[in-house]
This record gives structure tokens, C-alpha cells and sequence, in this order.
């Protein structure tokens, strides 16, 4: 295109030159001057267009081998969110089996140190004296009769009511005078 309009360019100038001086008019030389300096404009305004497209050209090359690229599908992400996922889930479900185990043998040695506890609890009250069952009838008949409070033993009842702490066993048939319970009325013999 450039070409060509450098070449009716080309071709006015010549028509210009060509013509006689002597008929020529100043208006006809006026025109062949206007006409040349839009000629040279069309022929720069023509080299702009050429650079824009060449750098258009550049730029779809460019372009073009970037689309021979690799680029991820939707489809592609999705299974690779998927595998993420189900990685992810086996983990936790391995750390969930470890903490259960962690869990469970703390809880089996919990559970053997509360029954070595037991047993010796246990070894302790058979290794304990029988408590006499046998029980007199040798105390006073006469007395009145007591509510146990909280924080009462046989020791303190007696001392509170000024009665002898064996009487109150004989009396009551207490077998085990550790086991008075809060709310259990008791005879409590006075005077002799």
C-alpha cells in the first residue's frame, strides 16, 4: 500500500515538473503543492499503519505460542481437589486411629492400676482383725436417743452425751463403729 501510494506520489511530482512554466497558473501550482503535501502525509500516515501492523503481527505470534502452551482444565483442578480431599481424609482418619489407640492404652493402664488398687483394698480388709460380734448386755437400760449429725463418730457422740463409747455399741449392736451414717437415730444408755 506504501508502495503504491509513493508511486502516484511519484507520479503527480512528475506531472508537475512536466507541465509548462510559462502556462502554468499560479492556482494549478497551488493545487500540484497541495496535492504533493497530501501525498506525503497519506505516505506517513501509510508508514504508521505499517508499524501498528507489524507490532499486531508480533503480538498474535506471540500470542499463538503461548496458546501451545499447557493450562489446567476445570476438570483437571476438580480431580486434583478430589485427590486433595481423599488424601486429606485418610490422613485424618490415620491420626484418629492413632489418638484412639493412644487413648485406649492409657485406658488399659488406668484400668490395671485402679484394680492393683482394689486388690490391695481389698488384701487390706481381709487382713484386718474381725471386729467382735459378740456383744453384751451389760449397760444401762435407761437413756434417750440420738440423731447422728455430719462429722459425728462413736468417740464424739460419747463425749457429747457423757456416755461410754462401748455401751453405745452394746446397745446399738454395732458391729463396725466406722460405718455410723448421718441421720441414724441411736440409743444412747445413761447412768449406772
Amino acid at each position: 500500500m506504501r508502495s503504491r501510494l509513493l508511486s502516484i506520489g511519484c507520479f503527480l511530482a512528475a506531472v508537475a515538473l512536466a507541465a509548462p512554466a510559462s502556462g502554468q497558473t499560479d492556482q494549478t501550482r497551488m493545487e500540484f503543492v497541495n496535492l504533493r503535501e497530501d501525498v506525503r502525509m497519506l505516505s506517513q500516515r501509510v508508514g504508521e499503519l505499517t508499524l501498528t501492523v507489524e507490532q499486531l503481527a508480533r503480538d498474535n505470534s506471540a500470542l499463538q505460542s503461548r496458546a501451545g502452551q499447557n493450562y489446567v482444565t476445570i476438570e483437571q483442578l476438580n480431580h486434583a481437589v478430589t485427590d486433595f480431599n481423599r488424601s486429606l481424609q485418610s490422613g485424618l482418619a490415620d491420626q484418629k486411629r492413632e489418638v484412639l489407640t493412644q487413648i485406649a492404652g492409657q485406658i488399659e493402664r488406668l484400668a490395671k492400676q485402679t484394680n492393683a488398687a482394689l486388690d490391695a483394698l481389698a488384701k487390706n480388709q481381709a487382713s484386718r482383725p474381725a471386729l467382735p460380734t459378740v456383744f453384751t448386755e451389760d449397760f444401762p437400760k435407761e437413756g434417750a436417743n440420738y440423731t447422728v449429725q455430719s462429722g459425728d463418730t462413736l468417740s464424739v457422740i460419747a463425749k457429747k452425751t457423757n456416755a461410754k463409747m462401748q455401751d453405745i455399741i452394746n446397745a446399738n449392736k454395732i458391729s463396725d463403729p466406722t460405718k455410723i451414717r448421718v441421720g441414724q437415730t441411736l440409743f444412747i444408755p445413761q447412768g449406772k
